[in-house]
């Protein structure tokens, strides 16, 4: 085990004493390994590839209608000033002769969350990711989110939120498609207790 300090803890010092702080206060002391733990846990999703979670779990089948894994829930760092955003996303795929294991879906979004983000751009790998792993016929993601950066700051909108989407084949060039995605994530959850 390496008991070196993060290199992060210095400079999370620093930034403490630039903000009027004393560092060494009660309550304050441990805070750059803690920082830097939380740090290198927001952002783990850069020491891991999205082929390794996907290709373990892809099946050969005869399925070709819709599959929806919906109200996965995520939470990220946004890149512009390091403060959360974080909400639902709704994944589908049409299947051209091969699945993916359920499971592997939210470890894609976890993966992508897990690092430096913006809402567009976790949207878009995930549905590219999809994409070219599962070659399927189609593949839709909607995102729907909240931010810090938005509501603590700025204009401080704490209504506001965000949504965006990626569509890609059947569901970009079919709008009965689309609007059978769209309807099924806007359904109450069922509960099965």
């Amino acid at each position: 085990m390496n008991d070196a300090p993060d290199p992060i803890q210095p400079l999370i010092t620093t930034m403490l004493k630039e903000l009027g702080e004393d560092p060494g206060r009660d309550g304050l002391e441990r805070t750059p390994v803690r920082v830097a733990r939380a740090m290198r846990f927001f952002t783990s999703g850069y020491a891991q590839d999205p082929r390794e979670i996907l290709n373990g779990a892809l099946f050969e089948v005869t399925y070709d209608e819709m599959v929806i894994v919906k109200d996965i829930d995520f939470y990220s760092l946004c890149e512009h000033h390091l403060l959360p955003f974080f909400g639902r996303i709704h994944v589908a795929y049409v299947p051209k002769g091969r699945v993916v294991g359920l499971s592997k879906i939210p470890r894609l979004v976890e993966m992508f969350s897990r690092r430096l983000q913006v809402q567009e751009r976790l949207t878009t790998q995930i549905a590219a990711t999809l994409e070219e792993v599962l070659e399927p016929k189609g593949v839709a993601v909607v995102v729907e989110a909240i931010h810090l950066c938005m509501m603590m700051r700025g204009v401080a909108q704490q209504n506001a939120s965000a949504v965006t989407s990626s569509m890609r084949g059947e569901f970009e060039g079919d709008p009965k498609t689309r609007d059978e995605f769209m309807q099924l994530i806007r359904k109450p959850k069922p509960s099965f207790a």
